[in-house]
């Protein structure tokens, strides 16, 4: 896992906490150090496709081995992949 620049630790920018995600769109698993993850670490660097909404968090299809899962992620955790 690789950690912050000294001078970004602890801090956490407002416009990732509140980004726009819509549905269909791909994304990647990156854990914000600065809150508490709440999904499984095997998941960090995955990337999958975001099926919907569950509350402020995001409903995101991975592939977990064989099987397709579907995981609660907040938005802070999730990179847009073009």
């Amino acid at each position: 896992m690789k950690g912050k620049k000294i001078r970004r630790k602890g801090k956490l920018r407002l416009s990732s906490y509140f980004k726009k995600i819509e549905d269909g769109k791909k994304v990647s698993v990156v854990r914000e150090l600065g809150i508490k993850a709440g999904f499984p670490k095997r998941i960090i660097g995955k990337s999958g496709k975001v099926v919907g909404v569950r509350g402020k968090c995001k409903l995101v299809e991975l592939k977990d081995g064989n099987k397709t899962k579907t995981f609660i992620i907040h938005p802070v955790h999730l990179k847009l992949l073009k």
